[in-house]
């Protein structure tokens, strides 16, 4: 699009668009292909949003990285230059899970920045050093109290993929990829052999992951090898200024997230200016899936109007 390095999938409304959103999935095997994204790029569209979902390698390959950061904003340019489908100029970005975090990232870099009107931000996290916590021991703190609460074990091996890679033992990448792949594939799964003859980078990932005493967490992150930690600290927004950031905010949580605590998108609220952002808790919302029986449709249907109100607004 307008020459810029651009892959993904266009979704145009028939009576023309009103409004421009750039939608980023979270960590799916199948990418922008997801039958729920699609469904949702689909609803968007019918909304009159023309709808960008950038095909995002790291996203299929459930390699979330610092680098996707780079990939959104030039999703977020490309679709922004399209005056046939931006009529403002500006666009919104909607995203799911991890993603959040490199979506804010992306919107913070400035030449980005005035391009982005809004964020839609799904289950989200704030502090990714919390997230890791609770998806490694369930633990989580509400207003300084500790919670606990079974967490996805999907979250924890999502982790462990993402980042099999970043390792400098060539031996110890390709066995944490298979033992997470493993784990994915069935929770139940005995790993003990693979990780037995992991090196010492290695271990130090699986004892991070398989740990379920919060207090050890600060120590075993600290462990972790220095690759991995950076990336932490490249997508933790708990310790960026978020000042510069101009985009409003609408935060969906599922109060029965059991991969990221809805606390993160209530830290995550409270870490910006009054007013900035909206956040709605619904029962009934498994990260970002929605469970027979949703109890909250309510809190939902403000957030689309929410939503369809960004579409309209003109500054």
């Amino acid at each position: 699009m307008n020459g810029r390095p651009c892959r993904g999938d266009l979704y145009v409304p028939g009576d023309g668009p009103l409004g421009a959103l750039v939608l980023i999935p979270g960590a799916a095997p199948e990418g922008k292909d997801d039958p729920r994204l699609v469904a949702f790029a689909l609803t968007l569209a019918r909304a009159r949003f023309a709808v960008l979902v950038p095909e995002l390698a790291g996203m299929r390959s459930q390699r979330l990285g610092a680098e996707d950061i780079g990939a959104v904003a030039d999703a977020v340019t490309c679709l922004a230059a399209r005056t046939d489908l931006a009529p403002t100029g500006r666009v919104g970005i909607a995203a799911f899970s991890y993603a959040v975090g490199p979506a804010i990232l992306a919107a913070l870099q400035p030449e980005v920045g005035q391009r982005v009107s809004f964020i839609l931000a799904v289950g989200g996290y704030y502090r990714l050093r919390d997230a890791l916590t609770f998806f490694t021991t369930g633990w989580y703190r509400d207003q300084g109290v500790w919670r606990h609460r079974v967490p996805n074990e999907y979250g924890t091996w999502f982790f462990v993929r993402a980042n099999a890679r970043r390792l400098k033992d060539p031996q110890d990448g390709p066995l944490l990829a298979e033992i997470a792949r493993q784990k994915m594939t069935s929770p139940a799964a005995d790993v003990a052999d693979l990780a037995a003859q992991l090196g010492p980078e290695g271990r130090r990932v699986y004892a991070f992951v398989t740990n379920s005493d919060p207090s050890r967490v600060p120590e075993l992150l600290a462990g972790l090898p220095a690759a991995v930690r950076a990336d932490i600290a490249a997508l933790d927004l708990a310790d960026r200024d978020l000042s510069p950031l101009r985009a409003r905010l609408i935060l969906v949580h599922g109060l029965d997230d059991d991969i990221i605590p809805y606390t993160e998108s209530v830290a995550l609220a409270e870490a910006l200016p009054s007013g900035q952002a909206s956040l709605f808790l619904v029962k009934g919302l498994l990260h970002v899936d929605l469970v027979p029986g949703l109890r909250d449709g309510w809190k939902l249907w403000r957030a689309s109007v929410a939503l369809l109100r960004e579409r309209d607004r003109r500054k």
